[in-house]
């Protein structure tokens, strides 16, 4: 059987046709197909269709499985849905913006729905497991002035941790930061950490 691999992209911008993180997943995609041909691509653009949990949403996931009604399960349906796509992925690419020094709402939001206990992280008597495994993740951050790993950024570490939280340790940061002090230098940048990354050659 000839293996398909299967990428997951996430884009949490709320910029459609001007966003640079985009425009660098782009980039990062092209990459990814070229050295995976026939490569499975799905798309999930965070500012279609999210919604924030609540206490219904609250109530329904700490319901047994087998006790929730079917208003609970489709409170839950999203989230599902979402947590499903992480599952079937081989690898994924995320990328974000940071906004006023934090990740957009809208990620924020993902990460709420996909961060289920018993779902994709478990409670053990040595702490927090998660069940997420075998997958690696790429992330593309863009900043307008703030450089990544300064005392102000509050997006690189905490991302790390969310997937990390989840069982996901193979993280690469891609970082176009500070494209307000000299765009042109941090894009290029970015380029080439990704080219770093993932070189095409021969033996590729």
């Amino acid at each position: 059987m000839n293996f398909k691999k299967r990428f997951l992209r996430i884009d949490a911008s709320a910029s459609v046709n001007t966003s640079n993180s985009k425009k660098l997943g782009d980039e990062l995609m092209g990459k990814l197909e070229a050295l995976h041909p026939g490569a499975i691509v799905q798309q999930r653009d965070l500012n279609q269709g999210m919604s924030f949990i609540d206490e219904s949403w609250v109530t329904a996931n700490f319901t047994p499985v087998d006790q929730r009604s079917e208003e609970q399960q489709q409170r839950l349906a999203l989230s599902d849905e979402l947590i499903d796509e992480i599952r079937q992925a081989d690898h994924i690419v995320l990328t974000t913006p940071m906004y006023n020094f934090g990740i957009p709402a809208t990620l924020k939001t993902w990460i709420d729905l996909v961060c289920r206990a018993g779902v994709t992280f478990q409670y053990t008597a040595d702490g927090p497991v998660g069940l997420i495994k075998g997958k690696r993740i790429d992330i593309i951050i863009t900043t307008g002035g703030v450089p990544l790993q300064s005392p102000v950024d509050f997006v690189s570490d905490y991302l790390k941790q969310v997937f990390r939280f989840i069982g996901i340790e193979d993280i690469n940061i891609i970082a176009a930061d500070q494209m307000n002090v000299d765009a042109d230098a941090s894009y290029q940048n970015a380029l080439d950490q990704i080219e770093q990354s993932y070189l095409l050659n021969s033996a590729a």
